[in-house]
């Protein structure tokens, strides 16, 4: 099954279920893709934990974001860079961040990442889906 999505026309968000910012952040992606391109799962999860090893992703060193499209994946702030490209309209323009050197990109990434629980909090379970959005994810 984890060949099937990785293949499918469904870009794949992994995202941390725990973290309140990761979360909000996957509703507002879903609230601003009316064509439902997008699919996500947790970090956390069976399928999240198949979908790094099958992209050669340590799960100890992933933490927070990844987007996997077909047999390609990003991470970090490419991650969320790709992911204001697919979604086009006004957030295509920020796609111009991507001329901004990686390591700086990612530094205020990672600042973010490790501060994400104490600035936005966590939950104690993983995030579960409405039932009106349960297609949108994958377990």
């Amino acid at each position: 099954m984890v060949d099937e999505i990785t293949t499918m026309d469904h870009p794949t968000l992994l995202f941390d279920g725990y973290c309140n910012l990761c979360s909000g952040s996957v509703l507002a992606v879903i609230k601003r893709d009316p064509q439902a391109i997008f699919r996500f799962a947790s970090l956390q999860s069976s399928l999240g934990q198949s979908l790094l090893v099958q992209h050669a992703l340590d799960g100890d060193e992933i933490d927070s974001v990844v987007l996997i499209r077909e047999a390609a994946y990003s991470i970090k702030s490419d991650a969320a860079l790709d992911v204001f490209q697919l979604l086009g309209g006004i957030y295509r323009p920020l796609v111009i961040f991507k001329f901004l050197p990686a390591t700086f990109r990612n530094w205020i990434y990672d600042l973010i990442a490790r501060n994400r629980y104490v600035w936005f909090g966590k939950k104690d379970v993983c995030m579960l889906p409405t039932p009106e959005l349960e297609d949108r994810f994958l377990t």
